[in-house]
């Protein structure tokens, strides 16, 4: 079995080359890629093949504007654009040109300009196709107590090996994308009842905003579509201190979910050691682990590279 170091883990959910980090590295990565504008604004990488497609007016529409090294997307106000880019992202999802529509959610996700404001809106699944940052809530619930080694436990949940992502990986407690129209709080409130059967008043009342983590994914074998699709993420986290309510215990209420376990730190850490944690709830456990001194610069070597590169200042506007 693969032994994990923690910079590991990181490696594998920020492996897109950082500008500031790695100039020459990241020049090179972007050398043939196109690059997904608005107006000034840098909005995302686009893929030779997607950007072939997308200059191609019988497979992607008219409503694009574009140059040997830009695409950008036509309309005077975010609903015209994103009825532009659904039409587009229809005809691509009934022609199946790309595997990554065959999960369509239909749960539309904001793209940002600067200051928050709201460009447009689109369809969940075809964010890596215009390398587009997407933003999720994650919520770790923990229990402290003498009688766990480490002092603490974690609810830690299975995903249902009937997944199409990462099926029977371990998770964050809550987790969930922030659609359009949702806070993350809201999210968090809404994936707590429906994941981890949570009281809402409950969640409400503790659950408590702790930070952010960010990161720049590629797509790998453990996610839905095309290898090598340029994903930079967003994760909004909040902990849930459950010490001293034996009474609140998580259950699945949907089939995210085959099961909840309160794992002690020395499972949780040979877990992470082992691979078993989906991707980026790895990286929210890494943050976890940080801000409860658990990960500290006299026990961890890379401390510094792993906490600048979960917090990463993405080349993008965010919300």
């Amino acid at each position: 079995m693969p032994e994990y170091s923690y910079l590991d883990l990181v490696n594998h959910c920020d492996g897109f080359p950082s500008a500031s980090a790695h100039p020459a590295l990241h020049l090179e990565k972007i050398s043939d890629l196109t690059i997904f504008t608005h107006e000034t604004y840098l909005l995302g990488y686009i893929l030779p093949q997607t950007a072939e497609i997308l200059r191609d007016p019988a497979l992607s529409g008219t409503w694009w504007i574009t140059t040997p090294k830009t695409i950008s997307l036509a309309g005077s106000t975010r609903e015209e654009r994103s009825q532009n880019i659904h039409k587009t992202l229809t005809i691509w999802r009934e022609k199946g040109l790309f595997k990554v529509l065959r999960g369509w959610r239909g749960e539309l996700y904001p793209v940002y300009a600067p200051r928050g404001n709201v460009l447009f809106e689109i369809e969940r699944s075809a964010c890596a196709l215009f390398g587009l940052v997407t933003y999720g809530a994650h919520m770790t619930a923990y229990v402290r107590g003498g009688k766990y080694p480490g002092g603490m436990a974690l609810w830690t949940p299975t995903r249902s090996r009937t997944k199409s992502t990462y099926p029977g990986c371990l998770d964050n407690t809550v987790a969930g994308g922030i659609t359009s129209g949702y806070t993350a709080f809201e999210t968090v409130v809404k994936e707590s009842a429906e994941e981890a059967s949570l009281p809402e008043d409950l969640v409400r009342e503790r659950a408590k905003c702790v930070g952010a983590v960010s990161y720049f994914l590629l797509s790998n074998e453990g996610m839905r579509g095309e290898i090598g699709l340029m994903q930079p993420e967003v994760q909004i986290c909040y902990d849930l201190d459950l010490t001293g309510r034996k009474d609140v215990v998580p259950k699945p209420c949907d089939d995210e979910v085959e099961e909840f376990e309160l794992m002690d730190l020395e499972k949780i850490k040979n877990a992470l050691s082992a691979g078993r944690f989906k991707t980026n709830c790895a990286v929210v456990i890494l943050d976890f682990f940080i801000r409860h001194n658990i990960i500290t610069p006299e026990n961890e070597p890379d401390y510094l590279e792993i906490v600048a590169r979960i917090h990463r200042r993405l080349e993008f506007p965010t919300m």
